[in-house]
């Protein structure tokens, strides 16, 4: 469940956007969350209803592309900004005090429709997984407006690979809180 005060954006230090910066994505198939998820990978496609009308659309966008969706829950993000931007580096926190691991990403596409807008990111060296991941709001024909959160990933380390089924079951609870996030 998301936390009721949910955390705010830190920036990203200086020396780790510095050494991020120089990093390539962990995979090949950069952009393929917003399209056809490729062969190879865990998948996920889940979305949710979240409300009705421009307002909502609008309003929800504008928290996707604040980081909203991380913050709302619970994760703990670092990031160059404070509103996500193509290209921009960020590490998302899972776990509680020292015992958080923070995954390094970069944003590979930002999205910003009459009725979709949203952003993906893919995983750079050290993060636990290899893949990317995409976070959208879409108002449909009736109105309806949705959150849609679409991944591909497999292990990029080997402690993920030898904990696949509790990466995965732990991949699930997150992808959860993600679509309550905007509650």
């Amino acid at each position: 469940m998301p936390s009721a005060a949910a955390p705010t954006v830190e920036p990203l230090a200086e020396e780790r956007r510095r050494r991020l910066a120089g990093e390539s994505l962990t995979y090949a198939e950069v952009g393929a969350s917003t399209d056809d998820l490729p062969l190879g990978y865990g998948h996920v496609d889940r979305a949710r209803l979240i409300g009705h009308g421009a307002e909502r659309f609008a309003a929800a966008a504008e928290r996707v592309l604040g980081w909203g969706v991380q913050t709302g829950a619970g994760l703990r993000v670092r990031a160059e900004r404070p509103r996500v931007g193509r290209g921009d580096l960020v590490e998302v926190g899972f776990g509680v005090g020292g015992l958080r691991m923070w995954s390094p990403c970069r944003v590979v596409s930002v999205v910003d429709e009459p009725g979709r807008r949203g952003f993906a990111y893919g995983t750079l060296p050290g993060h636990p997984e290899s893949g990317e991941e995409a976070f959208f709001v879409n108002r449909d024909a009736h109105d309806q407006v949705w959150l849609r959160v679409r991944a591909f990933s497999r292990p990029g380390t080997l402690w993920s690979r030898l904990g696949s089924p509790a990466v995965r079951l732990v991949q699930a609870r997150v992808t959860d809180r993600y679509l309550c996030a905007l509650d």
